[in-house]
Protein backbone atom coordinates (compact mmCIF):
# COMPACT_ATOMS: atom_id res chain seq x y z
CA UNK A 1 0.00 0.00 0.00
CA UNK A 2 1.31 3.58 -0.73
CA UNK A 3 2.04 5.92 1.74
CA UNK A 4 -1.44 7.84 1.91
CA UNK A 5 -2.20 11.06 3.51
CA UNK A 6 -5.69 11.11 4.29
CA UNK A 7 -7.70 14.05 5.13
CA UNK A 8 -10.23 14.52 7.32
CA UNK A 9 -13.77 12.42 6.46
CA UNK A 10 -16.24 14.39 4.48
CA UNK A 11 -19.64 13.59 5.90
CA UNK A 12 -22.88 14.75 3.73
CA UNK A 13 -26.36 14.23 5.53
CA UNK A 14 -27.52 10.39 6.38
CA UNK A 15 -24.54 8.67 4.22
CA UNK A 16 -20.91 7.23 4.11
CA UNK A 17 -18.09 9.61 5.16
CA UNK A 18 -15.27 9.32 2.84
CA UNK A 19 -11.95 11.11 2.63
CA UNK A 20 -9.52 11.96 0.54
CA UNK A 21 -5.88 11.40 0.18
CA UNK A 22 -2.70 11.87 -1.52
CA UNK A 23 0.90 10.53 -1.67
CA UNK A 24 4.62 11.86 -2.34
CA UNK A 25 4.00 11.07 -6.33
CA UNK A 26 1.08 13.27 -6.76
CA UNK A 27 -1.53 10.27 -7.07
CA UNK A 28 -4.91 11.10 -5.41
CA UNK A 29 -6.96 8.34 -3.20
CA UNK A 30 -10.71 8.48 -2.45
CA UNK A 31 -12.16 5.75 0.24
CA UNK A 32 -14.94 5.04 2.11
CA UNK A 33 -13.69 6.64 5.80
CA UNK A 34 -13.11 3.37 8.20
CA UNK A 35 -12.15 1.41 4.84
CA UNK A 36 -9.05 3.25 3.70
CA UNK A 37 -7.43 -0.36 2.42
CA UNK A 38 -10.00 -0.37 -0.85
CA UNK A 39 -9.48 3.34 -2.12
CA UNK A 40 -10.00 4.64 -5.84
CA UNK A 41 -7.18 6.40 -7.23
CA UNK A 42 -6.16 8.66 -10.08
CA UNK A 43 -4.20 11.59 -10.91
CA UNK A 44 -4.65 14.46 -8.55
CA UNK A 45 -6.13 16.60 -11.32
CA UNK A 46 -8.63 14.13 -12.37
CA UNK A 47 -10.09 14.01 -8.96
CA UNK A 48 -10.15 17.68 -8.87
CA UNK A 49 -12.00 18.18 -12.58
CA UNK A 50 -15.25 19.74 -12.52
CA UNK A 51 -18.61 18.30 -11.99
CA UNK A 52 -19.60 18.57 -15.71
CA UNK A 53 -22.51 15.42 -15.19
CA UNK A 54 -23.96 17.20 -11.85
CA UNK A 55 -23.47 14.39 -9.75
CA UNK A 56 -22.99 16.74 -7.11
CA UNK A 57 -26.06 18.82 -7.47
CA UNK A 58 -26.96 22.40 -9.15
Amino acid sequence: MPDITWEEPFCAESSNCFRLGTDASGNAYIAVAGQEETYLTDTREALQAPDTAGWLGP
